[in-house]
């Protein structure tokens, strides 16, 4: 979305992702062992990267508008998966469900229990990858020219190119880079819920374009932060908690709280652009050119 595009498959490469690694982490042979779980990662960074490769090829190259491109793909993905099992399939691999079961202890952060004892906070192995992940993607938009060209490119593409930027190098590897996460984002999944089902990450997508409209990226590009994103995640999960432990434990009101937030922050984002645009500094009437000479 900071480039300028979008990606609406996420939801289906994950789910695809996920009935894969759990079909192969059930059968026989190399699966049974920790290189099972090794090549359970790699299967589903494969998957990924194959449609972050096809999806990225055809926008940036065929020059296809990236929502078609991309709602092809989150068609495919789901097809896919339907064809692999029309059941839910759940992981029987011991040694994957005890790294699954594995959880990081943090003495210094927790809560204290009614007998006054500090409980401390655990996380599982996956949400210490997302938290790495969101890093790393910090690091790479902040720090890399490939991060500095996917603002470049998403903010004005002719300017890009006055520049010399390669925009269709860039915005190509922008959606392998976002093939990458999906299918990591769907082996994240499948450690927090050791089940493939046709179902997973269903309008995922749409939570994702959610969080980072909330989190300050704009849909026309070249304006955003990861960590923005990140909070926006969180501001949505916070509702959707909220919501689960009131009496209006309703899934329509979780779909209302959203869309009344994201508008909101839509709005919000409009007025701020709106705002900038008129404290531009204007050169006085007398200083302006007008073509006449004295």
């Amino acid at each position: 979305m900071i480039g300028g595009g979008i990606n609406i498959s996420v939801g289906g490469v994950i789910s695809l992702t996920v009935m894969s690694c759990a079909l192969f982490l059930n059968g026989s042979g190399i699966q049974n062992g920790p290189a099972g779980i090794a090549a359970s990662l790699l299967l589903a960074l494969g998957i990924g990267l194959a449609f972050g490769l096809l999806e990225g090829f055809l926008v940036s190259f065929l020059e296809i508008q990236p929502f078609i491109v991309t709602l092809a793909g989150m068609f495919l993905a789901r097809g896919l998966t339907t064809m692999l099992s029309v059941n839910p399939v759940k992981v029987a691999n011991q040694e994957f469900l005890s790294l699954v079961q594995t959880k990081i202890k943090i003495s210094w952060l927790g809560y204290t229990a009614k007998n006054g004892n500090l409980i401390p906070a655990k996380l599982e192995i996956g949400a210490v990858i997302a938290l790495c992940v969101v890093v790393l993607m910090y690091l790479m938009l902040r720090f890399l020219r490939f991060g500095r060209n996917i603002y470049a490119v998403g903010g004005n593409q002719q300017s890009a190119l006055m520049l010399g930027i390669n925009v269709k190098r860039t915005r190509f590897m922008s959606y392998v880079v976002s093939g990458l996460l999906s299918g990591l984002a769907g082996f994240v999944f499948i450690m927090h819920k050791p089940a493939g089902n046709a179902s997973v990450a269903m309008r995922s997508e749409m939570d994702a374009i959610a969080a980072s409209i909330i989190g300050g990226t704009r849909l026309t590009g070249g304006v955003g932060n990861v960590i923005g994103t990140f909070f926006g995640v969180m501001i949505l999960a916070i509702i959707q908690k909220i919501i689960t432990l009131s009496p209006l434990n309703e899934s329509w009101w979780q779909e209302m709280a959203n869309g009344a937030i994201l508008g909101l922050f839509i709005m919000l984002q409009s007025v701020v652009l709106s705002s900038r645009g008129k404290g531009k500094m204007r050169l006085p009437d007398w200083l302006k050119f007008t073509g006449k000479t004295k």
